[in-house]
């Protein structure tokens, strides 16, 4: 497909301040990747950290995802999961989610793993999905360039080390995460929930980010649970943005339905009432 946007170009993009916002997916189905692909998500990440899928359904997912053209992420187990990002890669993955990422040598050793010599130590191999477009030398050429890294930003130690982090050549994305962050910090025992994240020391940290990121020219994304402060975070610099997950869209779209049965229902005469929720 001579229009899907390159990945050197969705990043000079986000550099530019372009939001591009998309959806973790948990679900390990290729039929909803590939939907929710066809659903205006400029991006999709598979989440092989918490999600249930091997290499083949893995495979599956990302085929739907390129059959929709947004762009596909793996987070994949951790910077030392060389088969992980290895595999995410050659099946044809725009890019990589590395979590828990503490220090600029882990950053090193991730970043390694995604980029062909002599720039890292990916290995080259043909034929695969990733290389079905352009071929092996117009694949792998580009590669480097191409290839999306992005990094989460989950830890104490991470924010310790951010602008050594930050400056680690390669490193295209610094992902924060906001739910762990909080609970590498101890905020989950100082706070009542939710106003953790609200709190001054993630705010804190949060401005630590932001300070690394600016002056290294990387990438701002998080993920939230929603849209309600996307304005908030895009006016802060985040552009790359995830509201949620395929299974929360799933549970709060059917919460909505039901919501609205219960009120039919009672108006009618005929009460009914849901069962126990997953949604608190």
């Amino acid at each position: 497909m001579s229009d899907v946007l390159s990945g050197a170009e969705f990043k000079r993009q986000l550099r530019d301040g372009k939001p591009k916002i998309g959806l973790f997916l948990n679900s390990s189905s290729p039929t909803v990747a590939e939907q929710l692909a066809h659903s205006g998500y400029d991006w999709l990440l598979v989440d092989t950290q918490h999600g249930p899928m091997g290499y083949e359904s893995l495979s599956g997912m990302l085929a739907g995802i390129a059959n929709g053209g947004a762009k596909s992420l793996v987070r994949v187990g951790s910077y030392q999961d060389r088969p992980g990002i290895q595999q995410a890669l050659d099946m044809g993955a725009d890019g990589v989610l590395v979590p828990y990422i503490n220090t600029a040598e882990e950053a090193r050793q991730a970043v390694s793993c995604a980029r062909y010599p002599t720039a890292g130590t990916r290995s080259v191999y043909f034929p695969q999905r990733s290389m079905n477009r352009e071929g092996l030398l117009g694949y792998a050429g580009a590669a480097n360039a191409n290839t999306i890294v992005a990094l989460q930003v989950e830890t104490a130690s991470c924010i310790e080390n951010i602008d050594e982090i930050a400056g680690v050549p390669g490193v295209d994305i610094l992902f924060l995460g906001q739910n762990d962050l909080c609970m590498s910090m101890g905020l989950y025992e100082k706070y009542e929930f939710p106003h953790m994240y609200t709190s001054p020391e993630l705010g804190a940290a949060t401005d630590s980010l932001r300070a690394a990121a600016k002056r290294n020219n990387v990438i701002l994304g998080l993920f939230l649970f929603g849209t309600s402060r996307v304005g908030e975070f895009l006016e802060k610099g985040f552009p790359f943005i995830s509201i949620g997950n395929d299974l929360h869209h799933i549970l709060t779209q059917a919460g909505a339905y039901v919501k609205d049965i219960e009120t039919v229902s009672k108006e009618k005469g005929r009460d009914w009432g849901r069962r126990p929720t997953a949604l608190i």
